[in-house]
């Protein structure tokens, strides 16, 4: 007998499924669809079993059906022309997360038993190895081919299908973490695979562009996470109503037998082609290659989907089809046609009521879709139906393709043509008019659906549709739906005046922050309080509220990733046009576009150089060759300190060595005859230029009468002065930050200005931020408990509604090694464990143990020295990583030389740089003439590779090649801006280099982690002389110390965990501290002491006191 099964679905106990997933509703909507064999779904948990054995009756030889008492009790549900035998094949899914050939696999595969029994024994082998209890769709820590050797002994007729082998996550050849071939993922066992899913975004024609696919049978399935959902995908059968059967067809590709497949247009599966849902990038192939796989609006790399994967395998051209290929049938499912013609949602009670009304008249959905007379369809549903059935049918679609969790959109008609259509041909003749729909609105009031802000009764129809981008639809939180490719909207919706657009998405806090811009303001806002979103709100509220020009505001950042997600934010509030008008710099850029601008009022050349930190130990090695290496970076701290409180070599105090007040003369002297400037010089020289020249300041107060700052508590001394020169009176200076996270005194930094920025000016308003949107409250309360000890703390009440039993974890180590690997073992625990973190779900909250990815992981240290054994233990693991703040991309010597070139060309009286050049080649110079005749024609990613292919290097490994895709990944957004590119480079800060995009844990500094945040926080080190650090005969500030542990501590959204080792190696010398002083400011009821790596706790291990560390 012909049948459709549809093998692949979910329970309600998988995670973001519809609760409907229970037999009875898969019972009813097998027989709407037209599926007469359904996969029962979630076979590994023990609930879903007990369900089957209480609602499944034996049927034919390994199925199952409804038992007779449940299936009558649905049976007035379900319209007598789609009444049919259903049965259930017993299937899951199971996800495998885990570490092969150095990389991290995850995939997805389908499992079939014949009976319960077997079953309950495949749930036992499970439960060994992980945890399936709670979530319908288990995650394990279990190679692929060690689960297909699991499913083989459980029982002669069990088998095991990879599901959606395509999709970028989770699946056998995934882009993002799959294999390249069969054979890699199940080795020996190979043979045993028979069948392939092909998955939502691929279609058989894809997969016939392997000739390595050609002796499998490729299936489709629903993948289903509702019953409405069924039979999206299916297949064919022509065999007996059995399991053996039907495993039989599959096993020798009869086109007897199994006649194929039903299809989604692949283009309407969400990973179709690549692309960023969040920045409305969608790409094909091509297009992707083109801009070398990055996104242009955030610069990540974006999704690569399955039309792009199967290419890369491919073998074959796309037409290619291989002998006994199976036929198949793509459709497009009734309530989107009927939505299209309608031109409504797909949900909506129009559409439902028109395919209630075809399924009464016409029976099922897969048998009107594909085999119903076009006439009949016609007469029940009108011509235009039955043309977009005919359309579909011919393959005669549009297809906007679906991308990064997005789902593609299939049209069969323009407007235009829907709405001629629609009168020429008619639509359902035989359905109640408009207007009558509207006499009779009362008598349905009890089955509408009344939308927000619309009365009792009211009912949906097309010509009440309102675009989203007029009438935005608030949603939970404040946030609005915007079409996404319109302009925003900046006010779209006013209360008393105010653009609630911009307000609704702020706390009170927050709102008067953004409100008040009739004075100047502080705001102290603590670690996780939105500090950034305030900001942004309220330019964007003195642009559109206040008609503020955009030209009229500067923002100050002190990190380029600060400035860079100021500036996105804004661009999403206000437009891009708008944003753009404004300067939105950190302290640095901003003081040399000044100097470039005003150069000749200070002596400059608009086309200084700026001096890098190697530069600058290279130029002052070069007046002064008789210091060692550790002198001049001693005597470089000097200048450095000495330029921060704006002193030049004469001014510098009494209490400076003669040394060093000659050192830094010679140095200044170097500069000049370079025509240089160094890092410090930008804010020193931009002050003298606002001290000597007042007419010059003036003009830069009248252009700037908007300031706003960020992490104000880190200002020096020149920043500090900086900004009292451009707050002139008509001046509204904004300034946001926490004195309890000023952790850069050794720069200079000096939190008294924050503190008396009240004094300084004293008509400035104070408001606070306690909110804390980013950690859980036990976070908040324990770092908060550390902080409140100093003396210094500002005492900021903060709170968080993130509530979570979870407690802060201390682990006392017996080693420094044992350390990293209870670190990488707690990592390896909480990404391959227990519980399945579904990335279409939507869910960005409270992840539960086993659904972090790696990427949700750093590790924080005192001292870049101790990344060494925990570098090492993750490369034993296999779980990548990556080290913030270590070697910078421009301090390799190869890099060096480009940059030097790039200098040479910008400058043309460059000439420290054209020393340097000089000594690694003598065909320089030449080559530089050459290269300015077209400097103004070709953008830099074209300058950088004319000049990496002229230069001569000793070793072109890969590493070399790899360090010029980086670079070249960071010139490409500027274009043909040299001058931007190269300051760039120079005034890039350490935390500049962590590359938020790699899914890795990340290792970093506790420096370099201000203003990141991660979901888990490992800190490492916490013991005596390290945190706080103290070096032998050196005086140490305990409180600044101490708030950057509260910093470090802060960056936890949801774990945070504190080791600590009982011996140390570090400095070539093994040392024995006790735990940090500051772990003993958490109160207990705060913290869980960890049991000792690796080894399995006792009965009554929690009341054991041995294995608890005594702070």
């Amino acid at each position: 007998m012909k049948f459709v099964a549809d093998f692949h679905i979910h329970s309600h106990y998988s995670r973001a499924t519809s609760s409907e997933l229970t037999f009875e509703h898969l019972h009813k909507w097998a027989q709407l669809k037209g599926v007469q064999v359904v996969g029962s779904g979630d076979l590994t948990h023990p609930g879903w079993l007990q369900e089957m054995r209480e609602k499944l009756e034996p049927a034919e030889e390994g199925l199952f059906r409804l038992k007779e008492d449940v299936a009558r009790a649905m049976q007035p549900e379900i319209f007598t022309a789609c009444q049919q035998p259903v049965r259930f094949i017993l299937s899951g899914e199971i996800s495998n997360i885990y570490k092969k050939h150095d990389k991290t696999r995850k995939n997805h595969h389908v499992v079939f038993l014949p009976s319960f029994e077997a079953v309950e024994k495949f749930q036992t082998s499970l439960e060994k190895i992980g945890n399936i209890r709670s979530d319908g769709r288990p995650i394990l820590g279990l190679d692929a081919r060690d689960l297909l050797e699991i499913v083989l002994e459980t029982d002669p007729q069990a088998y095991l299908i990879p599901a959606h082998i395509w999709t970028p996550w989770f699946s056998l050849f995934g882009s993002k973490s799959g294999f390249d071939s069969i054979e890699e993922c199940f080795e020996d066992l190979t043979p045993h695979i028979f069948a392939l899913e092909t998955g939502l975004s691929s279609d058989p024609p894809m997969n016939w562009r392997l000739s390595t696919l050609d002796r499998y049978t490729l299936v489709s399935n629903s993948d289903a996470h509702s019953p409405q959902k069924l039979a999206r995908e299916a297949n064919l059968f022509n065999t007996d109503l059995s399991y053996p059967a039907m495993f039989e067809a599959l096993k020798r590709r009869n086109l007897q037998t199994f006649l194929g497949t039903i299809e989604f247009f692949p283009e309407e599966g969400k990973y179709h082609y690549d692309g960023h849902r969040k920045c409305n990038i969608c790409w094909d192939p091509e297009t992707t290659r083109k801009h070398n796989g990055i996104c242009p609006v955030c610069g990540k790399n974006v999704t690569v989907g399955v039309m792009h994967r199967v290419a890369v395998l491919a073998d074959r051209e796309e037409g290619a089809k291989p002998d006994n290929a199976a036929p198949f049938y793509s459709l497009i499912p009734l309530p989107e046609i009927l939505a299209e013609a309608y031109n409504i949602g797909s949900t909506s009670k129009r559409v439902q009521q028109s395919y209630e009304y075809l399924l009464t008249h016409l029976g099922s959905e897969v048998a009107i879709l594909q085999e119903t007379p076009l006439e009949d369809i016609e007469r029940i549903g009108g011509g235009l139906l039955a043309e977009g059935i005919r359309r579909m049918r011919a393959g005669r679609v549009k297809a906007d393709a679906g991308y990064d969790g997005e789902y593609g959109v299939i049209k069969l008609f323009d407007d235009q043509e829907r709405k001629s259509l629609t009168t020429q041909l008619g639509f359902f003749p035989g359905l109640p008019t408009k207007s009558a729909q509207k006499q009779n609105k009362q008598e349905n009031v009890e089955d509408t659906v009344s939308p927000p802000g619309r009365g009792e009764g009211w009912v949906l129809e097309s010509g009440d549709l309102t675009p989203l981008a007029t009438h935005p639809s608030p949603l939970p939180g404040g946030e609005f739906l915007t079409s996404p490719c319109k302009k925003p909207c900046i006010s779209v919706l006013k209360e008393d005046g105010v653009g609630s657009f911009l307000l609704s998405g702020l706390n009170p806090q927050q709102q008067s922050a953004a409100l008040c811009t009739d004075t100047s303001l502080i705001i102290v806002a603590g670690p996780g309080t939105g500090k950034t979103r305030t900001v942004t709100h309220r330019i964007a509220y003195l642009i559109s509220e206040k008609g503020v020009l955009p030209e009229n505001i500067l923002a100050i950042t002190f990190t380029n990733k600060a400035a860079e997600e100021m500036a996105n934010r804004l661009i999403s509030l206000v437009g891009e046009s708008l944003a753009n008008r404004m300067i939105i710099k950190t302290f640095h850029a901003f003081c040399a576009m000044i100097l470039r601008e005003q150069a000749e009022h200070i002596g400059l050349d608009p086309h200084f150089t700026i001096c890098r930190e190697t530069d600058r130990h290279t130029l002052l090695k070069s007046v002064l060759p008789a210091l060692k290496d550790q002198e001049i970076a001693q005597c470089l701290e000097q200048i450095s300190a000495a330029k921060n409180q704006l002193l030049t070599p004469d001014a510098s105090p009494t209490g400076d060595s003669p040394d060093f007040i000659a050192h830094y003369r010679k140095y200044e002297t170097a500069l000049k005859a370079y025509r240089m400037v160094d890092f410090d010089d930008l804010i020193f020289l931009t002050v003298q230029l606002f001290e000597t020249q007042p007419e010059v300041l003036r003009s830069y107060q009248q252009r700037f009468q908007w300031i706003a700052v960020d992490e104000y508590q880190d200002v020096n001394f020149a920043q500090y002065r900086l900004l009292k020169l451009l707050k002139a009176l008509d001046v509204n200076l904004c300034v946001i930050g926490d004195s309890d996270q000023a952790i850069y005194g050794f720069r200079g930094a000096d939190r008294t200005y924050f503190l008396q920025f009240q004094q300084d000016f004293p008509d400035a308003k104070t408001l606070y931020l306690n909110q804390n949107y980013r950690s859980t409250q036990s976070i908040v309360a324990a770092s908060r408990q550390v902080i409140l000890k100093s003396p210094e703390s500002a005492a900021l009440e903060l709170w968080s509604e993130v509530v979570s039993k979870t407690k802060l974890d201390i682990y006392h180590a017996p080693t420094y090694k044992a350390e990293a690997e209870y670190v990488v073992h707690e990592i390896e625990k909480m990404v391959g464990g227990t519980t399945y973190f579904s990335l279409d779900s939507g869910r960005v909250e409270s992840h539960a143990e086993g659904s972090y990815s790696f990427g949700d992981f750093a590790l924080l240290y005192r001292l870049g020295a101790q990344s060494q054994p925990l570098f090492e233990a993750f490369q034993r693991s296999g779980i990548p990583y990556q080290i913030a703040g270590q070697t910078s991309l421009y301090e390799y010597k190869d890099i060096q030389v480009i940059l030097a070139c790039l200098w040479a060309l910008f400058a043309q009286d460059a000439r420290f740089y054209l020393q340097f050049l000089a000594r690694q080649t003598n065909k320089i110079e030449p080559f530089l003439n050459e290269l300015r005749q077209s400097l103004n024609t070709q953008p830099v990613t074209q300058l950088i590779e004319r000049i990496h292919n002229m230069i001569s290097f000793d070793d072109l490994d890969e590493k070399r090649t790899e360090r010029l895709k980086r670079l070249l990944s960071r010139a490409a957004p500027f274009g043909h801006n040299l001058q931007q590119f190269l300051e760039m480079t120079v005034l890039h800060k350490e935390t500049d280099d962590y590359d938020q995009r790699a899914d890795r844990v990340t290792l970093m500094t506790l420096h370099a982690s201000k203003g990141l945040e991660f979901p888990v926080v490992f800190i490492v080190g916490c013991e005596e002389t390290l945190i706080p650090y103290q070096r032998e005969g050196k005086t140490y500030n305990l409180e600044e110390e101490r708030r950057l542990l509260y910093v470090g501590m802060t960056r936890a959204q949801q774990k945070l965990i504190l080791t600590c080792a009982k011996k140390r190696f570090l400095f070539g010398q093994t040392k024995q501290n006790p735990p940090s002083r500051f772990l003993q400011d958490i109160e207990n009821a705060l913290k869980e002491i960890q049991q000792r790596a690796g080894r399995k706790a006792g009965k009554h291990s929690k009341n054991n006191p041995q294995l608890l560390l005594k702070l």
